[in-house]
């Protein structure tokens, strides 16, 4: 017999369900430059799967010179700078479109929990064609990933217990919050998502996180 549940999958946004991780990059890295600061690997676990606010701080820690800039309105000059990117283009990580589709008819509940604003989930959303039963934005969770915080905000909305959730990530900062908050996390790769059965067999068999 083929495993049953899970009681609900969670989902990361970027890098998770749409590939715009490169387009964030961008935008801080261009943001960046204005405060005479260039990024490198080191930057990374500042900027990929961190909130926004998070980014701001770190850039401003970083320039030799910020001056008046204020982290709120570098947030806001990232969040702008992204949203840019977004407009652009960006592509739907390969194996998303299957899998939601898999979940809504089995009816299982889905949440989106992002590290990324409430006005950037708005431009990807509509790309995805898939009804979140719950969206935990940054906005939402007095501490971002990888805080516990919003998986655990999300598992509550839905009624969910943590431990039998399953949560896809692809950032450390992520995988980090999801197992915090009890989750059974399986890592998204550039390779794609899994389908509906590869999770009930990976949570079922392996009984633990990732």
């Amino acid at each position: 017999m083929e495993a049953e549940g899970p009681e609900a999958v969670l989902f990361d946004l970027d890098g998770t369900l749409v590939d715009t991780e490169p387009h964030w990059w961008r935008a801080t890295a261009g943001v960046a430059r204005g405060l005479g600061v260039r990024l490198g690997p080191d930057d990374e676990p500042h900027v990929l799967g961190r909130t926004i606010e998070h980014t701001a701080a770190h850039l401003l820690s970083r320039s030799p010179a910020p001056g008046p800039c204020r982290e709120e309105a570098l947030a806001g000059r990232l969040t702008r700078a992204f949203a840019v990117e977004l407009e652009r283009s960006f592509d739907v990580m390969p194996g998303a479109a299957p899998l939601l589709r898999e979940l809504a008819a089995a009816g299982i509940p889905t949440a989106l929990v992002t590290a990324s604003p409430r006005s950037i989930a708005a431009l990807v959303l509509p790309r995805l064609g898939h009804r979140f039963d719950e969206v935990v934005a940054a906005e939402d969770t007095r501490r971002g990933k990888p805080d516990p915080e919003p998986y655990l905000e999300a598992a509550r909305r839905l009624g969910a217990r943590p431990s039998c959730c399953v949560v896809l990530e692809d950032s450390p900062a992520g995988v980090t919050a999801a197992t915090a908050a009890g989750c059974h996390v399986m890592v998204v790769t550039r390779a794609g998502l899994p389908t509906l059965r590869q999770i009930r067999l990976d949570r079922c068999g392996r009984g633990r996180n990732r």
